[in-house]
């Protein structure tokens, strides 16, 4: 069987502590594999998928403990129980005021969630002939000042053959994997919560410049942000387009709008990243449709490496704003995927 998990210490992160423990999910002839770290917010650290006769290092990520433990940029984090903004980390719900712990200072706001560096468990793994899983759970008591409302998240990772891929559009090529993301959030509560999600990866091609990639977005709508990075209205609708990044500085957020495709009835929305010295596509699809992945915040960071390219299920602020915030009642779950794959 060509698929495999192992697993290999990472760490210690701190002297005298244990080191983590990072899974690898591994396809055995082609070198493909991805790489999960449970025990530090259940990040996918390494992406390494195959095309043609070469394989591409797809993630910008902490390479040692030290940068995992350091890093500012959230990369690869989970982002829940909101993603991007919070101004002033204050939100009002079912009647009673809340206050986030501010972790962007410079801006008031609360930023990413606090699931990120969480200690998630592994609740299974799976090998099959076309695919490696890996299902990690993350708990929450609803003891984190300002949310007060317990949930279970469920993450599962599967690097799967690319043909097999849920959205329709793809390789027909057996022998080529890609990733798979699943998110599952539960209201484990007796009372209503407000729950969004993200997923926060830096994006490259074995550590190619930014400003020799395109970047094809789909039909959009961008959101118009303050000097706070909190919306303050949209820009007029945008059809699907392709742009260079060479020079352009982008931290943009879309409101996104679903791609219809015959072989599959569920809408979704796919963002196309090219290496135009090489030709090769990148493609990050997000599932979209009610309570679904109906976002996009797209970043380049200074250091022109990586391009964060990521699907969320709300807009900036939304517990403020109410913008693809989603409502859970007492039992209810919030979930999607995401999948990712080189053409």
């Amino acid at each position: 069987m060509p698929f495999q998990i192992t697993t290999q210490p990472f760490g210690p992160l701190a002297t005298g502590a244990e080191p983590l423990t990072e899974y690898i999910l591994e396809h055995t002839e082609t070198g493909e594999f991805i790489t999960v770290i449970p025990e530090y917010g259940g990040i996918l650290r390494r992406l390494v998928l195959r095309k043609g006769h070469h394989l591409f290092a797809l993630l910008q990520s902490p390479d040692s403990p030290q940068a995992l433990l350091s890093d500012e940029s959230y990369a690869s984090a989970l982002l829940y129980p909101f993603p991007s903004r919070i101004r002033h980390g204050i939100y009002h719900f079912d009647g009673e005021d809340h206050a986030l712990k501010l972790n962007e200072i410079k801006r008031d706001n609360s930023l990413h969630g606090f699931v990120h560096g969480r200690v998630f468990s592994v609740v299974s793994q799976e090998v099959t002939s076309t695919h490696a899983r890996l299902v990690v759970e993350y708990t929450y008591e609803g003891d984190t000042v300002g949310y007060p409302f317990p949930f279970t998240l469920t993450v599962t990772y599967t690097l799967v053959q690319a043909n097999l891929l849920p959205n329709g559009n793809h390789s027909e090529n057996d022998r080529m994997c890609a990733l798979e993301v699943k998110y599952s959030a539960l209201n484990t509560g007796s009372r209503r919560s407000p729950a969004a999600f993200g997923w926060h990866p830096y994006f490259t091609f074995t550590n190619e410049s930014v400003n020799n990639m395109s970047l094809s977005l789909p039909n959009r709508t961008p959101v118009l942000l303050d000097e706070y990075m909190i919306p303050k209205g949209k820009q007029a609708f945008e059809p699907a387009a392709t742009i260079e990044l060479n020079d352009v500085q982008m931290d943009t957020a879309f409101a996104i709008e679903p791609t219809s495709n015959p072989e599959n009835p569920n809408p979704f929305a796919e963002t196309i990243l090219t290496s135009l010295d090489m030709g090769i596509q990148l493609i990050v699809g997000q599932e979209t449709g009610e309570n679904k992945l109906n976002y996009l915040v797209c970043y380049t960071p200074i250091r022109r490496d990586s391009i964060a390219i990521e699907p969320l299920t709300a807009n900036v602020d939304a517990f403020n704003n109410g913008e693809g915030l989603t409502i859970l009642n007492p039992g209810e779950t919030l979930s999607g995927t995401i999948w990712v794959r080189l053409e």
